[in-house]
């Protein structure tokens, strides 16, 4: 396991001073959510931001895993959409091209994989309908995750389509590809009565490509400092071991970046402190 922070927590610096205070307190990795100001995958200037980008991550001596999940990247109105579950096929296109623009960052930036998710229907339309919108998008996604040899991490999230990992597995059946792994969050798992945690990572441990991790409370949707919630950790990380994961394991503290260096150091005192 490789400590990582996701730097949806880090918004109000700069994106090399992030990097540099995570390196300083002995972070190894960093997820990087593609956002206005942190590597827009939109931006005129992508190859020179990803040039400077591949300069620091060496500079800093940190792995990556390319996140997409920013609030209002797509549309400045309405948070996260559109997707890939929503009603307009020309959003879901867009939302798609993102993904392939995701994909191809992280190629180049030598990233462990791509992590994404379904999104939420919001048009109450049936299941078969948002299955095959979900499907159909994903798909090509995928395709292009294996042209550029990247892996895709897949994250059920409360409130969407794919929330848990039941609905996870009922989409590797539909959609049985090579690249589909798992981006797994500790706290979605608490929160949703997904338990006990251990045997699910246990369960989908060969599945694993990124692991996202905070505290959480049953049934809140919260992403908290570690202690504030009702999650015990020490089995958590027993079973990662168990399991061989070796990749990035990132805290998603994303309303903490009003006080990002001492939540980082907070984080990674509790997190070091049980790893020994």
């Amino acid at each position: 396991m490789i400590l990582g922070y996701n730097t949806n927590g880090w918004a109000h610096h700069a994106p090399e001073d992030a990097l540099a205070i995570l390196a300083e307190l002995g972070y190894g990795a960093v997820g990087i959510t593609l956002d206005h100001h942190w590597l827009n995958p939109f931006a005129s200037d992508l190859a020179a931001q990803m040039k400077q980008w591949r300069v620091w991550l060496r500079r800093y001596g940190l792995r990556s895993a390319v996140e997409t999940g920013a609030r209002f990247l797509l549309d400045a109105r309405h948070k996260h959409e559109p997707t890939l579950v929503s009603p307009d096929a020309a959003a879901r296109a867009l939302r798609g091209e993102l993904y392939r623009r995701a994909i191809d960052i992280a190629a180049e930036l030598e990233s462990d994989c791509v992590s994404l998710w379904s999104g939420i229907v919001t048009d109450g339309c049936d299941e078969a309908t948002a299955w095959k919108r979900l499907c159909s998008g994903l798909g090509p996604v995928l395709d292009h995750a294996l042209h550029r040899g990247v892996l895709i991490g897949f994250e059920p999230e409360p409130g969407m389509f794919i929330d848990t990992l039941p609905r996870y597995a009922a989409l590797r059946e539909r959609l049985p590809h090579p690249t589909l792994r798992l981006t797994l969050d500790i706290g979605h798992l608490h929160c949703q009565g997904e338990t006990p945690l251990a045997e699910q990572i246990r369960r989908y441990g060969e599945k694993l490509v990124n692991i996202h991790i905070e505290d959480m409370r049953a049934g809140v949707h919260e992403h908290l400092q570690f202690g504030e919630g009702e999650i015990d950790f020490p089995p958590v990380l027993t079973a990662l071991r168990e399991c061989g994961y070796a990749k990035g394991v990132y805290v998603e503290l994303s309303r903490h970046s009003h006080c990002a260096p001492t939540a980082a150091r907070r984080a990674r005192d509790f997190l070091t402190e049980l790893c020994k």
